[in-house]
């Protein structure tokens, strides 16, 4: 009997079956894209295009409208035709979508990606000659040795170079905690304080680079005369306007943290303050760091701010907080109203250092950011270790 109840009784259910695995990786819910771009698909983009070039070209040909701008977006237009019809008829309407979502995604980032290659480019070009006619002397001397007939060899950037380095750090020191809080508060608050703002954050983003400077100008320089123009005016008029891009910045990244990590700090007994410090901005902190870089990418070349402020001097000045201090924006805007082709290339030498400058600052903020989110970069471990005992 007791075997004739074993024998009846249900199996177990069988575990699932783990997930198939293609080409050696387990399956996930991910959409799986193809690493490299088979035969046929090169086959179909290059007859698509060519025989879209060949149609564009017959119709401006025989109507003999001359405009390359018109035939390229012709041809553009005809290619994601021919193409689209192409992938319906072979491989349906979804392939379709697929393939034409992902070419218009490559031509965008083609069109966005040339010019910013070409404008580069195009400085590098005719920077170069000037910076490395004499190299390293154009990176620190200074212009205090230039006159109408001087070459380009008897002055050089470093003054502008610490200029800008120092207004952009004092400009970043100011802004970076101001904005971070400002977002934490924006975020945190739902109430009409926050409202109001958020508000001011956004009216200031549109504002023009030039009411920055003047609101600096009003404000501290004609107060001081002659010896408000200084590095920290400066500063203080590129803050205004990275406060707004920051704030505004840190406001999407601090807002994406999830909202179980606020929970669980605040359910372990841990005040607003410490959460905010030692949980949701460490979280977030990769993206902080890309709000910070878009602030700097947007005052470190910008001239109507310290126009006003700075006041411009040739030769070195280190203290930014007593007399006038050069830039590199500043020195480029004074170079080209000067006569002469070797202010030009002064102008166009000071051009390229900049770029150098801002993709220096670039490349180090990734360097801070690069590792990955809650990593602290203090040793709070070792600080909270207290004497170790004994017996171990």
């Amino acid at each position: 009997m007791s075997q004739l109840t074993e024998s009846h009784t249900p199996a177990p259910p069988t575990p699932p079956a783990p997930p198939s695995r293609v080409d050696g990786e387990p399956r996930n819910d991910r959409p799986i894209r193809q690493r490299r771009i088979a035969p046929e698909m090169v086959a179909e983009l290059g007859g698509s295009a060519v025989s879209a070039l060949a149609m564009v070209w017959l119709v401006f040909n025989l109507s003999g409208v001359s405009a390359p701008l018109g035939f390229g977006f012709c041809w553009l237009a005809a290619f994601l035709t021919v193409y689209g019809l192409l992938c319906w008829r072979r491989h349906g309407v979804v392939a379709m979508k697929d393939r034409l979502a992902t070419v218009a995604i490559w031509v965008g980032a083609l069109l966005a990606f040339i010019p910013l290659v070409a404008v580069i480019s195009y400085v590098v070009l005719k920077g170069a000659r000037a910076v490395f006619s004499d190299f390293p002397h154009f990176f620190y001397a200074d212009f205090s040795n230039y006159t109408l007939s001087a070459p380009t060899s008897a002055v050089g950037a470093g003054a502008a170079i610490v200029g800008t380095v120092e207004q952009v750090g004092l400009a970043t020191i100011i802004t970076v905690p101001l904005g971070m809080l400002t977002a934490t508060y924006v975020v945190d608050h739902r109430n009409f304080f926050s409202r109001v703002v958020s508000h001011v954050v956004d009216a200031m983003s549109g504002s023009p680079a030039i009411i920055a400077g003047l609101f600096v100008y009003l404000l501290w320089v004609v107060p001081h005369h002659q010896t408000g123009k200084s590095g920290l005016a400066a500063a203080l008029a590129l803050s205004v306007m990275m406060l707004p891009i920051v704030t505004r910045a840190a406001q999407e990244v601090i807002a994406i943290v999830p909202g179980s990590l606020r929970e669980a700090s605040l359910a372990l007994g841990s005040p607003q303050w410490r959460s905010v410090l030692r949980v949701i901005l460490p979280t977030a902190r990769v993206g902080l760091v890309t709000a910070v870089i878009l602030g700097v990418a947007r005052i470190a070349g910008e001239t109507a701010p310290v126009l006003f402020v700075a006041g411009g001097s040739p030769n070195y000045n280190w203290n930014p907080f007593s007399g006038q201090q050069d830039d590199l924006p500043l020195r480029v805007y004074q170079m080209i109203f000067q006569a002469g082709g070797n202010a030009r290339n002064d102008a166009w030498g000071v051009s390229f250092v900049l770029v150098l400058v801002v993709l220096t600052l670039f490349l180090l903020a990734r360097l801070i950011g690069a590792s990955g989110p809650g990593r602290s970069l203090a040793p709070w471990r070792v600080l909270r270790r207290g004497p170790q005992r004994s017996g171990r």
